[in-house]
């Protein structure tokens, strides 16, 4: 309990420390989920609506790409930033380039996913009719982004979700170095082996007052999606 009230009492005092992790990691989460939903959104809606040869194959590497383990993903951008890497002369390794890097490897997946599963069943859906409107499949993709708007944005919540309680990637890639690449649940870890519980409890505090947020907006929006459906 005494932890616990001193913990309450960081968040409350707004710790400089605490603050500066917290905003470190919700900058980084913030970015790698914009750059997911910049690639993920329109390629997901292009996979929906599209027929090629292979495309069940890239369906199904994309959707287990959402299962992809985040030390996996790390090291993977690990090998690509290192020195010796193909990308190694930018120095972005232990730095928050490689941290956002490694968690847009983690959410572009279950973005694109998730609007190739939605839009796939609007087109099926209102298929003939935007066609008999003039409008082509590729034409056809904002339309089709738009109306599903509730639906990706329970997907894009998800993806967040992932990304701002992730530990392995970002920890290989960043290094979890005090001022400059330490995130909140890298800063858990470290806090507690390092018996500061008070620091380690306010921002499990905060993380679980982001999912907490995190869920409620998606019921929302949820519901949402099914009073505009019944509209």
């Amino acid at each position: 309990m005494e932890a616990l009230g001193a913990a309450v009492g960081l968040i409350l005092a707004g710790d400089g420390e605490l603050l500066s992790i917290v905003g470190l990691s919700l900058r980084v989460t913030l970015m790698a989920l914009a750059l997911a939903c910049a690639v993920g959104l329109p390629l997901g809606a292009l996979l929906g609506i599209s027929r090629f040869p292979g495309r069940g194959a890239v369906i199904v590497l994309v959707n287990a790409l959402m299962g992809l383990p985040p030390v996996v993903a790390g090291l993977l951008v690990y090998l690509l930033l290192s020195r010796s890497g193909p990308l190694g002369d930018l120095g972005l390794l232990f730095t928050p380039t490689a941290m956002v890097v490694a968690q847009t490897v983690l959410v572009l997946p279950i973005v694109t996913a998730v609007t190739r599963q939605v839009v796939e069943d609007l087109w099926a859906e209102y298929g003939e009719q935007l066609r008999s409107l003039g409008s082509g499949r590729v034409r056809a993709v904002p339309t089709l982004l738009w109306d599903a708007r509730y639906s990706l944005a329970t997907g894009v919540l998800a993806g967040f979700g992932r990304a701002s309680a992730e530990v392995g990637a970002v920890l290989i890639v960043g290094g979890n170095i005090a001022g400059h690449t330490r995130t909140m649940t890298t800063s858990i870890a470290l806090e507690t082996a390092k018996g500061n519980l008070a620091l380690a409890l306010g921002l499990g505090i905060i993380l679980l007052g982001l999912a907490l947020a995190i869920n409620g907006a998606a019921f929302a929006l949820s519901a949402a999606a099914r009073r505009a459906a019944a509209a």
